[in-house]
């Protein structure tokens, strides 16, 4: 494995979805195989003294380091998605955007009261959506026993909304 600085791979991206946004494009780590591989292997760092039986993850970007971090730890995966995305009957929960609301669902068996559920997903910015997916799995009965967050925008203050729980991020902005 090359060394790697994982901060190289994140590329600012301005005015991106919309005027006066610096967005944060994972696109050049996800290129670069051995840059993921290390995201990788520093996320399941972060979270190695954590109790988990299974771990969760939002749509789209969670999942892509969501299933190969629950591969690598032979554990099963939740995935959490928008509405009428998955198949099977589900469990679902509102939340408060800026202008609006949105709401994310997982299937009705996807977790069990007492399971220990890891959140992981790409960026922590104001917390709303992780707020949500915790929520979610919490009306299940489940655990979040901690959220992992490949890259943290500090300054919108997203843990802020998760109380209690265990947050980890591997890059600070």
């Amino acid at each position: 494995m090359i060394n790697v600085e994982l901060n190289d791979f994140i590329r600012d991206v301005p005015d991106f979805p919309i005027e006066g946004i610096l967005y944060k494009d994972i696109t050049p780590l996800l290129k670069n195989s051995a840059a993921f591989s290390l995201a990788l292997e520093y996320l399941i760092a972060k979270v190695s003294d954590t109790k988990f039986d299974l771990i969760a993850a939002p749509e789209s970007r969670g999942f892509i380091f969501g299933v190969p971090i629950a591969d690598r730890l032979k554990l099963p995966f939740v995935p959490i998605r928008k509405p009428g995305k998955l198949p099977y009957d589900t469990t679902s929960f509102e939340y408060e955007l800026e202008y609006g609301t949105d709401t994310v669902e997982m299937h009705v068996d996807a977790t069990r009261k007492g399971d220990r559920v890891l959140v992981v997903d790409d960026l922590l910015a104001t917390g709303g959506t992780v707020d949500a997916c915790c929520k979610l799995i919490q009306n299940t009965g489940a655990v979040v026993a901690g959220c992992v967050f490949l890259i943290e925008l500090e300054f919108l203050e997203g843990r802020s909304l998760l109380g209690d729980i265990p947050v980890e991020s591997i890059i600070q902005y």
